[in-house]
């Protein structure tokens, strides 16, 4: 089910090496279809969505927009244990990114002049969210409360029906809590397009964030640039480096618990101990016969997982900032000796008491992680990815008389001579 690499300098990297084509594979005819819905969207609105979503989901749902009322009683009959796992949750996730929020600045300097930074909340934010089989609504605690805390003035969630034309209404629970402001039942590349362009219904969004499908993470990117967007997200991944003090039980479940999202998803083990990684294989085998996803478990350890036996430490470190996991997981001896070391990770868990889960759910820090290697230059979602800055400069004459001299240089050294001439103009 999942093979066994000894790392020699060729056989894990030709691993790697089906793990990188899985990410940077295109679907072209993916592409074209969702191109022809964006402009769809675009020229007819409503109308457009409408069809697509008889056409993709079945039937229309009973109300566009999910009424006030609705979301209200979602949250009146939930689980009482389940709303408060959710407002447990969301304490902490807004503990940890309250901590993140950016403060505007003002230096005043000799002169009279005034410089400064202001920093806001973007306007209207879109939030999607998946709402069949796979309804998240963690993803929506994870992709609001640091939009609320932004400052973000309205944020507008698009969410499928379910098959009977209904919201799940684990997702309103979530919205209720959080704050949402509309929810609006449509899905896929529809709901993207209608949420970058607006609709007669659902109003023109600054930014786009959430999951989504293929058809969706193809819609943000080309829309990207019209909209902002959190981030083009690929398959899920995750990392475990372990040494011999590891349990393989704890190995075991945690990557198995990436493999269960989809049969792309890629589960890594790096271990400095045959050992363990012979225990790990058998306990997956063992373990696995009891989880209800089994067979994506199956497909996906099968075709992206791997557990690789290297020499040492540092070569498991090295493995790690080269592949830059979503997901990077040290069950080491001491493990928090080597955080200094670990520059590429979208989220690290120290410990044999940290698994991914407590990330995905409760512990604060956000779920919306870069993937596909990109976490050596994007950073997780955060209280800064739902704001704006402006710089402001205020310059008195004494102050502008003083940096003509070097304005007008550099200006005439580009050839630029109408910016030397809007300085010369003013002496």
């Amino acid at each position: 089910m999942i093979r066994k690499i000894i790392a020699d300098g060729k056989s894990e990297a030709a691993f790697f090496s089906e793990v990188e084509k899985r990410n940077t594979e295109t679907n072209k005819k993916v592409g074209e279809i969702v191109q022809e819905i964006i402009e769809n969207v675009r020229t007819n609105g409503d109308k457009a969505v409408n069809e697509y979503t008889l056409k993709f989901d079945g039937k229309l749902p009973e109300y566009y927009e999910v009424p006030r009322e609705v979301i209200s009683d979602a949250l009146t009959e939930a689980d009482e244990t389940f709303v408060d796992a959710l407002l447990d949750a969301m304490e902490n996730i807004a503990d940890f990114h309250h901590r993140q929020k950016e403060q505007g600045f003002i230096n005043p300097k000799a002169d009279g002049v005034i410089l400064g930074q202001r920093v806001r909340g973007l306007e209207r934010v879109g939030l999607y969210v998946p709402g069949g089989t796979a309804a998240y609504p963690s993803s929506v605690l994870m992709n609001a409360i640091p939009a609320k805390i932004a400052g973000v003035k309205e944020i507008i969630m698009v969410t499928p029906p379910q098959k009977d034309g209904t919201p799940n209404p684990d997702i309103l629970v979530a919205a209720a809590v959080c704050g949402v402001d509309r929810v609006f039942l449509t899905g896929g590349a529809q709901a993207i397009a209608a949420l970058a362009y607006g609709t007669e219904s659902i109003p023109k969004v600054d930014k786009i964030v959430g999951p989504g499908n293929i058809y969706v993470a193809t819609a943000k990117k080309l829309l990207y640039g019209t909209v902002d967007i959190d981030m083009i997200a690929g398959p899920s991944e995750i990392l475990v480096i372990a040494d011999e003090t590891a349990d393989p039980k704890y190995i075991a479940a945690d990557l198995m618990s990436q493999a269960e999202h989809d049969v792309i998803a890629s589960a890594i083990l790096v271990t400095t101990s045959e050992k363990i990684a012979d225990e790990t294989i058998l306990e997956i085998e063992k373990q696995i016969k009891k989880l209800s996803r089994k067979d994506i478990i199956e497909k996906s350890l099968k075709s992206y997982g791997a557990a690789i036996v290297c020499d040492c430490v540092d070569c498991a470190i090295e493995i790690a900032n080269n592949l830059a996991p979503e997901h990077l997981e040290v069950i080491l001896d001491n493990p928090m000796q080597y955080l200094g070391r670990l520059d590429n990770a979208g989220s690290i868990f120290l410990g044999q008491y940290s698994p991914e889960p407590l990330g995905d759910y409760f512990a604060g820090p956000n779920h919306v992680l870069p993937t596909s290697g990109t976490a050596r230059f994007f950073s997780p979602l955060s209280v800064n990815s739902f704001t704006k800055r402006s710089s402001f400069i205020y310059y008195s004459r004494e102050a502008l008389d003083k940096a003509k001299d070097d304005i007008i240089c550099i200006a005439e050294k580009e050839g630029l001579t109408a910016h030397a001439n809007s300085i010369k103009v003013r002496f």
